[in-house]
């Protein structure tokens, strides 16, 4: 098995599990919720299955009503991450950090150090934040445009870049006899006078022990595409079904050749929400404990935030309302179309769509047993839909344990997943080491 003919595998971790209803779920243990011990067991489980990364989404608002319907959020990822990474060895570690709230300066330092402090497993995962209610906890009236928040990530993303190049390598002597510390020929300031940002630099932190954090992207509108075809050496994606996803690989596979650089550094995996039991019915039964448990009022809440609209107006039973054009609405492009598309086919009202298609936000949702799941992702990895997938367990208590327990094995048995982390960091252990 080589680094471009197996899986790449990243487990997304949340609190109780990836479905709304998962902390009313039995099997949930509450008072872990928020205990650094139940997300140090998660990745030291992770880690003995051999999975590529950890994965932590992030928001930086949050709608006071919805706390009554369960966990929004837990810590901030990159403090979570440094915690974890002092309890690991060789799992990746992508946090999620907003280039609309932020500065490059704070973000490239932030990351340095998450990387010096794993020994070269970080990763950044670059996200412009489209929840219109997060602008104002940062002094503005409102969200920036779609077109501006993009254009703005390009080029914080460039200035984070020269930033962590600011050191070159070897720049770095500790030579007590000589009374050098490092070589001031090879740290530089970057002098960056741009349309958004002016910064002068170095980076007051040393080259990061891969060179630079793997950087990863998730959004799927034009600008987002083109943003990770441009820099980012992996993609989060959001495809329910195989010819939507093969169409997307085919897609950004093209749109980062004509960047400029080969399709084989951006590594392509669509989310997986899954629910995998020992047994079909097992698998079920799970599947049916948890749409009972699941609050429809917080699933509404989640879409007005994502689609950028107002579902207060309407009832549960209304039809679902007309959705206007993704480019004409400053909410998430890609996922405003996805949303669109179902329910311009399909007559629902907003209950049904949250019963039918709304356990998740829209990914591949797989219920089933282990053979079951490894048959879908055996079919879209060679099928060329995905290169690998970020793992979403619906349940985070025995969801996770599941997965890695039965699914990781059935693949590591067909050849398509190893058994042993091969390199140092995680850019070698991705085979994506060269610069």
């Amino acid at each position: 098995m080589t680094k471009k003919n197996r899986m790449i595998l990243n487990l997304l971790l949340s609190p109780a599990g990836s479905h709304r209803g998962a902390w009313r779920h039995p099997d949930t243990r509450l008072e872990e919720l928020h205990d650094i011990r139940h997300y140090h067991r998660l990745a030291r489980l992770a880690e003995q299955a051999r999975i590529d990364s950890l994965f932590l989404a992030d928001g930086l608002s949050v709608e006071v009503e919805a706390v009554r319907h369960g966990p929004i959020l837990s810590f901030e990822p990159l403090t979570l991450l440094s915690s974890i990474a002092s309890v690991t060895e060789h799992i990746g570690l992508i946090a999620t950090a907003s280039t609309t709230f932020g500065e490059p300066y704070h973000t490239a330092r932030f990351f340095s150090s998450l990387d010096a402090i794993s020994g070269g497993r970080a990763g950044w995962n670059i996200v412009t934040t489209g929840v219109e209610r997060t602008a104002y906890n940062f002094g503005l009236a409102g969200l920036p445009p779609h077109a501006l928040r993009y254009e703005r990530a390009s080029e914080f993303t460039e200035v984070v870049l020269k930033l962590w190049d600011s050191w070159e390598e070897g720049a770095l002597v500790q030579d007590q006899a000589a009374g050098l510390y490092a070589d001031p020929a090879k740290v530089h300031e970057i002098c960056h006078e741009g349309v958004h940002f002016s910064v002068r630099g170095a980076l007051n932190a040393v080259r990061c022990p891969q060179g630079r954090p793997l950087l990863v992207q998730a959004g799927a509108s034009e600008e987002g595409r083109n943003l990770a075809a441009r820099f980012a050496e992996m993609i989060f994606t959001v495809q329910p079904t195989l010819e939507e996803a093969r169409a997307f690989y085919r897609d950004i596979k093209r749109r980062t050749a004509l960047a400029g650089r080969s399709p084989e550094r951006l590594k392509v995996l669509p989310g997986l929400l899954v629910n995998v039991g020992a047994t079909e019915a097992e698998a079920e039964q799970k599947a049916a404990e948890l749409r009972a448990i699941v609050s429809v009022e917080r699933s509404v809440m989640s879409l007005s935030n994502l689609l950028g609209m107002d579902f207060s107006a309407y009832s549960l039973d209304d039809p679902f309302p007309p959705l206007p054009e993704p480019q004409d609405v400053n909410a998430y492009h890609s996922f405003h179309a996805l949303v669109r598309g179902i329910t311009s086919q399909e007559r629902l009202t907003i209950r049904e769509f949250v019963h039918k298609h709304w356990s998740g936000s829209g990914q591949l949702a797989v219920t089933g047993t282990p053979k079951q799941v490894a048959d879908v992702m055996e079919a879209w990895f060679l099928g060329g839909a995905a290169d690998g997938f970020n793992v979403m367990p619906q349940l985070a208590f025995g969801g996770v344990e599941a997965f890695l327990g039965l699914v990781v094995p059935e693949l590591q048995r067909r050849g398509l997943f190893p058994d042993r982390y091969t390199g140092r960091t995680l850019r070698e252990n991705l085979g994506l080491e060269g610069l």
